[in-house]
């Protein structure tokens, strides 16, 4: 067989209906990528891309001969939903690059998310599948999707392996991409795959889905087990979805790829039910402002508290005070707090350098007296967790002294997910008596060295991702749904 022809394209950011759009700025400033330089950046030694294209392209290098034919990868902190203009011109551009490509490639794999939206659409990644098939036509096709994917009908019919992250934190990405190449060698080869998949009237809070422990690592473990002792199934899903998407596709979903169609559409019963009866777990559990002071002022042992509702790793603007503040009024020795989303503080902090002394003042009003400690240009190449390896850019930071309480202010929103962006500037996290994080749960796969399970402390403040799904204003969640709905059945 001649070296087979692959497409490579991506689009990859996860939206929140209640946030504000997103723009081409924010894909600039995290990843916009054409042509070579895709997998130029893919067998970097820090890629600029998240870890799916870079595992993909270097274990096609390892697996055979093959020749890469990269279109446009595009990837952005979670947000707002995608300005439709900005989504249209991606979609002219992958046109364009697939058109020319008709007939003349054997393959293709996409790097999708899975909650995507736009200002028009509710299944963009279903709009880029159908353009994939319209234009290359019945090749082999292989989508990689977020953990949190709200999985449309599309997103599962119009590919040949709908292949889904195993772990919350995200820290397999890089797995399965290489995943996906190997699958991506079995369908070369001539082999074809049934999808089956189940959706669940269940819209799991964020901090209900960890995989470490808790009912749905119990689902995707089960899962995991079937798929090792039965050859016919190639890939199983369980992708717990994005609640803040608002999508009539919301809803707990399991994908199986099988060889064989009856052992897909089995296991999808067999894991859905398993889903079902946990139904129950699936609940957030958070502490409120004032008792996480508390447990900072008298804790023996150091402790992690989360900021679960302000995270810019779901589409949170990173800049809410009401921990800070009740930190700051308390003042809580040995706090550390990272990574706030200021950048005109951070750039007031820059112009009067380091040792400087001056009114710190934030978005959300609170003003206090603060001391510049030290200053980066936010260029980090994370060290551990979801980031490991991957060039960050924060843009201008500072770290500044509020009374003894260490505060990190970035230019360039993105959670707090890596150790890294605070060890940067010089600060000892094993040192810190509390270490608050702008983070819903991929700080656990960073700070896990100085944090356990059971030292983590998840914070019930304000924000537009609160686990608390009451408090939101549903326009397109299908209803009735758990938790929202207690007397939501499921057949």
């Amino acid at each position: 067989m001649t070296a087979p022809r692959i497409a490579l394209l991506g689009f990859s950011i996860e939206c929140n209906r209640f946030a504000p759009p997103a723009t081409l700025r924010d894909f600039e400033t995290r990843c916009l990528l054409r042509g070579d330089a895709i997998t130029a950046d893919a067998r970097a030694a820090a890629p600029a891309a998240l870890g799916e294209m870079p595992g993909f392209v270097t274990t096609m290098d390892a697996t055979g001969e093959w020749q890469a034919h990269p279109s446009l990868l595009v990837m952005a902190e979670p947000n707002g939903p995608v300005e439709q203009p900005v989504f249209d011109a991606f979609m002219a551009e992958w046109r364009r690059n697939l058109e020319a490509l008709r007939g003349q490639v054997e393959g293709c794999y996409a790097v999708l998310h899975g909650a995507g939206l736009t200002t028009a659409l509710l299944d963009p990644e279903g709009a880029i599948q159908a353009l994939v098939r319209e234009v290359l036509g019945d090749i082999p096709f292989v989508c990689t999707y977020d953990l949190h994917a709200n999985v449309s009908d599309d997103n599962v019919a119009l590919n040949d392996a709908f292949i889904g992250y195993l772990t919350n934190p995200h820290m397999d990405m890089r797995e399965r991409g290489i995943e996906a190449a190997h699958v991506m060698r079995r369908l070369l080869a001539g082999q074809r795959f049934h999808r089956a998949h189940r959706r669940l009237p269940i819209v799991a809070p964020t901090v209900s889905m960890l995989t470490a422990q808790g009912p749905y690592a119990e689902v995707i473990n089960l899962g995991q087990a079937r798929a090792a002792t039965d050859p016919r199934i190639v890939n199983v899903s369980v992708m717990g979805g994005f609640a803040y998407g608002d999508t009539p596709f919301n809803g707990m979903t399991v994908v199986v790829t099988a060889t064989d169609a009856a052992a897909g559409d089995a296991l999808a019963d067999e894991l859905a039910r398993a889903a079902w009866e946990r139904r129950a777990r699936f609940i957030a559990q958070l502490t409120p402002v004032a008792e996480a002071v508390q447990r900072a002022l008298q804790s023996e042992a150091p402790l992690a508290f989360a900021d679960v509702a302000d995270n810019p790793g779901g589409g949170g603007r990173g800049n809410t005070m009401d921990i800070l503040r009740a930190f700051h009024a308390a003042r809580v020795p040995g706090a550390v707090f990272g990574v706030i989303h200021e950048p005109a503080l951070a750039a007031e902090a820059h112009a009067l350098g380091v040792g400087a002394q001056f009114s710190a003042r934030f978005t959300e009003g609170f003003t206090t007296p603060a001391t510049v400690r030290a200053l980066s240009d936010g260029r980090v190449t994370g060290r551990r967790g979801i980031f490991a390896g991957t060039a960050m850019t924060l843009g201008p930071t500072a770290w500044l002294d509020l009374d003894g309480i260490a505060v990190v202010v970035i230019s360039i929103r993105t959670q707090c997910a890596d150790p890294a962006f605070l060890e940067h500037l010089g600060i000892d996290i094993g040192a810190a008596r509390a270490v608050v994080v702008k983070s819903r749960g991929h700080f656990r796969g960073g700070f896990d060295e100085f944090f356990t399970h059971e030292r983590i402390v998840e914070v019930d403040g304000p924000g537009l991702t609160s686990p608390i799904l009451s408090r939101f204003d549903w326009k397109h969640l299908p209803r009735p749904v758990l938790p929202l709905d207690p007397e939501t059945t499921w057949p």
